[in-house]
């Protein structure tokens, strides 16, 4: 194929069966829509372009600054696009999490800035983080910058309500899925395409796919993070369903390995959690004589996110696990073993001391410069995590309280910690967020 510009690329993208040796399903018919094949490598390459066009469009000859709250695959089509008509990009987050995207917009020119917001996340109702502020800037009249805003940009469902969902259709001769299984990040891709097939069959099944509260994964929000979203609506969704980390790289580890699809972690989450929800269904239709059909998408390439598999599955990798991981406890292990408290009762423990309870801030630096429990220490959970694998980071006499943005994090600590055989560790219930909110004082670095 001929184009004379590398946006023409950007959208058809291929729709590929799964072989059914590979999930186990009889009766349903398993696609990936592989959006890793977008020139930019992702999902993102639809939204990001279908929004920036307009605004290049006004800046044709000028100066100016592409800007984004991204810290990810958004972030890297705008930088390219930008550079393309002649203007910057910058990207301002909370924080960037995974190293390789960080240097690879580097290299793209894109400017980086992380500004200091008091979760890990934009929470536009929180009118007193800086991240939210700023946000709100933006979008006053007079702003310099060119802001795409994919939060609440409606060009970001339009992209893949006239890309992305038609040609699902288009590639199943004219008829909609059964089931569209989609993680949810900004909700623009599973918000675009379900208004898309449902317009074809109504009957279409949404799952949608969020990461487990006290987990990570590239591109996933959790639960309680998709809420903040302005594009966000539960009636998209028939249900919602979470995934680990470790299901996450163990779905992308099948689809590189068996597949030849080099997907990235999210695209390991959507096949790992399509296919756990499919297999009640599937035997359901044992018997029957009746087919289903589902599609997930593949989001992005494995590439950018060797570091996110080395720290939690080294092995994968060809190197030895060191000690202790957070990573490798269970659901019922983190139920049993962690010992969680209210504010107003931290608040006394704190009060009481003798000893005074040693308190760990596991946000980002940013974060905990804004606001943070007087007295605390601010270790990073990453930082934590390398700390924690070499045995106890500190006497076994010393109480302890642990706390996050919203108390998840921190209760998986509290668990490995107890576990590993200290007394009196306790994760703050609701986090930062609960601590605020109930009136509790904090300090500013």
């Amino acid at each position: 194929m001929r184009y004379d510009s590398i946006t023409d690329a950007i959208g058809n993208t291929p729709l590929v069966r799964i072989d059914a040796a590979v999930h186990g399903l009889r009766n349903i018919d398993l696609y990936a829509k592989l959006e890793m094949l977008n020139p930019f490598g992702s999902v993102k390459d639809r939204p990001a372009w279908h929004m920036a066009r307009p605004l290049l469009s006004e800046a044709a000859g000028g100066d100016g600054t592409v800007v984004e709250l991204s810290s990810g695959n958004t972030a890297k089509a705008l930088a390219l696009l930008a550079g393309l008509n002649g203007l910057r990009f910058k990207s301002v987050t909370n924080r960037m999490r995974v190293p390789e995207i960080k240097e690879l917009l580097l290299l793209l020119g894109a400017e980086i800035e992380e500004l200091p917001g008091r979760s890990e996340c934009l929470d536009p109702t929180d009118t007193d983080d800086p991240l939210t502020r700023f946000h709100q800037a933006l979008s006053e009249p007079g702003s310099t910058y060119l802001h795409t805003d994919q939060y609440f940009n409606p060009r970001n469902v339009e992209a893949h309500a006239t890309g992305t969902g038609p040609e699902i259709v288009k590639d199943l001769d004219g008829r909609a899925p059964d089931w569209f299984v989609a993680c949810v990040g900004t909700a623009g891709s599973s918000t675009g395409v379900a208004k898309v097939l449902r317009e074809h069959d109504p009957q279409v099944r949404v799952l949608g796919l969020v990461a487990d509260k006290s987990d990570f994964i590239p591109g996933i929000r959790t639960i309680d993070e998709v809420h903040q979203v302005g594009l966000f609506d539960p009636a998209t969704y028939d249900s919602i369903a979470s995934v680990t980390s470790q299901e996450a790289i163990d779905g992308m580890v099948t689809l590189i390995r068996r597949c030849g699809l080099l997907s990235g972690p999210t695209g390991g989450a959507a096949y790992q959690g399509a296919v756990r929800q499919l297999a009640a269904v599937d035997a359901e239709l044992a018997g029957t004589g009746d087919r289903q059909t589902a599609v997930f998408i593949v989001c992005d390439r494995a590439e950018s996110y060797l570091s996110y598999v080395r720290d939690r599955r080294p092995e994968l990798l060809g190197r030895t696990r060191r000690g202790h991981s957070s990573a490798s406890l269970t659901d019922a292990e983190i139920r049993a073993d962690a010992r969680t408290v209210a504010v107003e009762e931290a608040r006394q423990w704190l009060a009481r001391g003798e000893p005074r309870p040693l308190v760990i801030d596991l946000r980002g630096p940013h974060a905990y410069a804004t606001l943070h429990i007087e007295g605390a220490t601010n270790i990073v959970d990453e930082v934590f995590e390398e700390l924690v694998r070499s045995g106890l980071p500190f006497s076994k006499r010393t109480p302890v309280l642990l706390a996050c943005p919203v108390g998840e994090k921190s209760l998986r600590y509290a668990a490995l910690l107890t576990r590993m055989g200290h007394p009196d560790v306790r994760s703050l219930a609701g986090g930062i967020v609960a601590w605020r909110d109930a009136g509790a004082p904090l300090v500013r670095e």
